[in-house]
């Protein structure tokens, strides 16, 4: 039996029914806002969730409130046991969903489908083929790109993730925009925000304001219409007449929306984290493997969750740089 207000309630109201698990530490891509330059100190194997534990554990969850489950890495697609993974987790009463880099996706269409997984979030900075391999360190832009239009094709609800960086990508807005107009997919702008190793600064962030100041010089306001946002939605959403697809604005830094938060996030070495920007973490996976209930281990994160940010309730807060240093990088957090 459910119940929510036991263990996935914080101490601010919140009831906590999205979880996000992170599969793997490793990527094929090396995007310079995830992972830091020099790499990233990787878990021991033995210390990863294996599928079982992953099942285990996230049906402890899904027996406490949790009615949506998103698949994140890393890449976790590159995991050698993920159709079983996926298939495992089909088996519970969620929405399961995946964030990839659309790299090697079209190798797991069959495996998607036939599990239920209809909405994915693809990972892509760029439309363009020279600043695609600039973020990524790597020149899979085609790749990426054909896979994209593939997923469309196959009637996923696909939703495009870009990072916007100043004096990189903030001259796409538009283009992204566009590609809209033909093409189903919501492309969602995310302000750059600060982790360990990714050289953050607020000068090299495009804030909510930023975009909309583009949008607003590229199309008559009479066409630009303001959706309805879901609840507990994490973005602002729109879209422009006639266009078959939408755009919408994920503001962590400038404008957050921690007061409707209903997430929490698995590393995949079994940590849990209660928000993306807190360096604190509960060790689930170790209180599992020693036979113990996980279900005190969960409260107390979740009742332990700032109101916003991890405690960096303020800009000058999320300034020092003290703060990030303690946290992860976002490739061993989970995208």
């Amino acid at each position: 039996m459910t119940n929510t207000s036991k263990i996935l309630r914080d101490n601010h109201g919140r009831n906590h029914s999205y979880l996000r698990i992170s599969l793997i530490e490793r990527c094929n891509l090396r995007c310079t806002y995830c992972m830091p330059e020099a790499g990233v100190q990787l878990s021991p194997k033995s210390h990863l969730m294996t599928y079982e534990e992953i099942f285990s554990i996230a049906k402890t969850f899904v027996d406490h409130g949790v009615t949506k489950i998103r698949l994140t890495g890393g890449e976790p697609l590159i995991r050698k046991d993920i159709p079983i993974i996926i298939e495992k987790l089909a088996t519970l009463p969620v929405e399961l969903s995946i964030t990839s880099n659309a790299v090697i996706i079209e190798r797991f269409i069959d495996v998607l489908k036939d599990n239920g997984v209809k909405n994915i979030n693809i990972s892509l900075d760029s439309l363009q083929k020279d600043k695609f391999a600039s973020i990524t360190r790597r020149n899979q832009f085609d790749k990426v790109y054909e896979n994209i239009m593939l997923l469309i094709k196959e009637g996923f609800k696909v939703k495009i993730n870009a990072v916007l960086m100043k004096d990189f990508n903030e001259d796409e807005i538009v283009d992204f925009i566009k590609f809209t107009k033909e093409n189903n997919v919501a492309v969602r702008f995310i302000e750059f925000m600060p982790f360990d190793g990714n050289k953050w600064d607020l000068s090299k962030m495009v804030s909510y304001k930023d975009v909309m100041e583009r949008v607003n010089e590229a199309f008559p306001k009479s066409q630009i219409e303001r959706l309805q946002d879901a609840p507990n939605d994490t973005s602002k959403n729109y879209k422009i007449t006639g266009y078959a697809g939408s755009f919408a604005i994920i503001s962590s830094v400038t404008n957050p929306f921690c007061d409707s938060c209903n997430r929490l996030r698995l590393t995949a070495n079994g940590q849990l984290k209660n928000c993306l920007f807190s360096s604190g973490e509960s060790d689930i996976l170790g209180t599992f493997r020693a036979g113990k209930s996980i279900e005190p281990v969960i409260k107390k994160a979740v009742q332990a969750k700032h109101f916003m940010r991890g405690g960096m309730d303020t800009l000058e807060k999320l300034q020092e740089p003290k703060r990030h240093t303690n946290n992860r990088s976002m490739i061993t957090i989970g995208g």
